[in-house]
């Protein structure tokens, strides 16, 4: 049996460290240029020698995207931006065009060559042709069924990877090349900077009637024809891994850190439970079920995997997200008084019930005791994000345990 690596994203250092404790076997971060998530906070060079040396003390392995599909504009900067990659170290890089492929292989000789999604890499034969370039993975089209990516595993060799995505949001046009973002906003979704016009409500205008828009109803919140719900494969980790899939990719390069946590967390679990026994898999499958929807996200399809989906497995009919939790901050370092240190996300405040998210899987409601400000100053309540604060919960914390508070329905 394959024991397939976690790859999950990371928008930020903060993030990356809570990806590493809390499960991820590798973490994939885009820089300030060249990856596809131009919104995403992404990382600095200095940053990325920190995240690389912290993933790597906890032998955790990070991968950097570079797969725009580059213009002659972008040549030079990519090749000045490898090599300031070299003092990075990083594990791998993400690419889709081949022309950044040419340019990484020739200044980053040794270094391990990761094909994206974007690639569009959807059949044996164009594995093969990227085997023969020198990379070590190919990352499947989000379009591929799980028969069609164990037919991939059969014809080819044993040491090229497969990647897939197998959690989070989906687009709605082939494996991201679409056009209505460049279309509607100059903004190039294969140049990284995508706003997401699929998500939008639209309206129909009759050519003869200018300034007549008839929505086009599916519900009391009108249609969002383009708008695809999450992927999501908890239910499925056998059939991931039967497949022959490598490594199973956790798609949010823009999402929180409590997103990030809750995936990783209840995915590690899910891989390692069905590992050691199926049977306990099997029998753990309401709390997997239970804490991936502790997340923000779309409701949940299993895309593509088996067979093509119609409007009732896919599309989503409107445009909001649920949200059951909400992310409070993640625990820092205990001081000389013995509080904690967090940098708060969301207002809450003295004697709120709250949730502590450990990275072994353990939630522990607790009530907040206390809040002190910087200089240890009581607060009744924390009302600004951002805010650096000492909390008192009455329990021992761990450094980079996550704080959420559920939501009411």
């Amino acid at each position: 049996m394959r024991h397939p690596e976690l790859l999950i994203p990371a928008s930020s250092l903060e993030v990356l460290k809570i990806a590493v404790i809390f499960g991820a076997d590798a973490v994939y971060i885009g820089g300030e240029a060249f990856g596809l998530r131009a919104k995403a906070k992404n990382f600095s060079l200095e940053e990325m020698k920190e995240g690389v040396a912290f993933a790597h003390a906890h032998n955790v392995r990070v991968y950097v995207t570079a797969n725009i599909l580059a213009h002659n504009s972008d040549l030079d900067g990519v090749r000045k931006y490898f090599e300031e990659l070299k003092e990075v170290n990083p594990d791998a890089l993400i690419i889709s065009d081949p022309g950044v492929f040419m340019i990484a292989k020739e200044v980053l000789p040794e270094m391990e060559l990761h094909i994206s999604t974007q690639a569009n890499n959807t059949n044996y034969g164009t594995y093969l042709f990227w085997k023969g370039q020198g990379a070590k993975r190919v990352v499947s089209a989000r379009e591929l069924s799980l028969r069609e990516i164990k037919e991939i595993r059969d014809h080819i060799p044993d040491d090229l990877e497969i990647e897939s995505f197998i959690h989070g949001a989906m687009c709605i046009s082939y494996s991201g090349r679409c056009l209505l973002s460049n279309y509607f906003t100059g903004r190039d979704a294969n140049q990284g900077a995508c706003t997401h016009p699929c998500r939008w409500k639209y309206s129909i205008m009759e050519e003869t009637r200018p300034g007549e828009y008839m929505p086009v109803y599916e519900n009391e919140r009108g249609t969002y024809i383009f708008n695809s719900k999450d992927l999501c494969m908890i239910e499925h980790v056998p059939d991931l891994i039967n497949a022959g899939i490598d490594s199973l990719k956790v798609e949010g390069r823009m999402k929180t850190a409590l997103y990030v946590a809750t995936v990783a967390r209840t995915y590690r679990k899910a891989i390692d439970d069905y590992q050691t026994d199926p049977k306990r898999y099997e029998a753990n499958m309401d709390w997997y079920k239970e804490e991936i929807g502790k997340c923000t996200y779309r409701e949940f399809t299993t895309g593509f995997f088996y067979g093509k989906p119609d409007e009732t497995t896919q599309i989503y009919d409107n445009n909001t997200y649920i949200k059951n939790y909400t992310y409070l901050g993640i625990i820092g370092q205990r001081d000389e008084k013995g509080y904690y240190s967090l940098e708060q996300r969301n207002k809450f405040s003295v004697g709120e019930q709250i949730e502590v998210m450990k990275p072994n899987g353990e939630n522990i409601e607790v009530v907040v005791k206390g809040i002190y400000d910087e200089d240890y100053e009581p607060m009744e309540s924390a009302p600004h994000p951002k805010q650096l604060l000492h909390i008192d919960l009455g329990i021992p914390l761990d450094q980079y345990d996550i704080l959420r508070r559920r939501e009411e329905e």
